[in-house]
């Protein structure tokens, strides 16, 4: 009995190794920088910075954007989702819609600047049916749009898999007992596939919190989030305290989230009962 517990102790070095370097050396040193200022000094500056209006009009416009990102993926996941648990070849469809994201993020953002451009496929298309050229890059539909594109498969994923667990007897209870295809979908379906739905949510709005590159690429800096803050702080005005210090509260906000949606993930066994 010692012996096995000693050999899985020894395993779980490497993990915790993993864990120190990556994960906690990281933060104590965001967490380390960001109480020193330009010249290098020791302040508490930066903190009582963050809470200005500048910075909370970035806070809020940052969780606006990441709300309606999440929003607009769950409403095209969840019906996806669902469809691709009743085709026959579930799995290869499934495949083909996680596919795009193994592509680089990079590509993918500058294929849709050409999709968007003035002169791409888009305003092509509008032109031919008459309505004529329209400035779509640029905009916060494009990079909702595409903001929505790149996440959408982060949020199938965790939903199908909650769907598919789900026992189908339950639904054929359901009908059994009168229910219509929506009291069925509201009393039994989605309750019981809620934990899909919130480790989806979970999985998109975190990292929606801190887009930079699609903010510049496809909104061209119209939209200004924490995460083009951050960049802006450590790569053009070299200020990485109060870079890092926009970083310290980006990681305390998501460990918010994740607590609230694990609280949450907990509650979920009981309804089941």
């Amino acid at each position: 009995m010692n012996r096995s517990m000693g050999s899985r102790n020894l395993y779980l070095i490497p993990y915790m190794l993993w864990i120190v370097l990556f994960v906690v050396a990281p933060i104590l040193l965001i967490l380390y920088y960001s109480f020193f200022n330009v010249e290098g000094q020791f302040t508490f500056e930066n903190y009582a910075k963050f809470f200005t209006p500048v910075y909370l009009k970035m806070t809020l416009s940052s969780f606006w954007y990441a709300l309606l990102i999440t929003i607009f993926s769950l409403l095209i996941a969840y019906p996806t989702a669902y469809l691709l648990t009743r085709t026959k070849h579930k799995q290869l469809w499934l495949l083909l819609v996680i596919l795009p994201s193994w592509i680089n993020l990079l590509l993918k953002a500058y294929a849709f600047i050409g999709l968007f451009g003035t002169y791409g496929f888009t305003n092509a298309l509008l032109e031919t049916i008459g309505i004529g050229t329209q400035q779509i890059l640029f905009t916060d539909f494009s990079f909702i749009f595409v903001s929505v594109y790149i996440f959408i498969p982060f949020m199938i994923l965790p939903i199908f898999n909650a769907i598919e667990e789900l026992n189908p007897s339950l639904i054929y209870a359901a009908r059994d007992l009168g229910a219509s295809p929506f009291t069925t979908f509201r009393r039994v379906i989605f309750p019981l596939t809620l934990s899909g739905v919130k480790a989806g949510i979970q999985a998109v709005f975190i990292p929606a919190l801190s887009l930079f590159m699609i903010t510049r690429l496809i909104a061209g800096n119209r939209v200004i989030t924490l995460g083009t803050a951050i960049e802006q702080h450590f790569l053009v005005t070299q200020d990485w305290g109060m870079g890092a210090t926009i970083a310290v509260f980006l990681i305390i906000i998501m460990i918010a989230i994740m607590f609230i949606s694990g609280q949450g993930k907990r509650g979920v066994p009981h309804g089941k009962k």
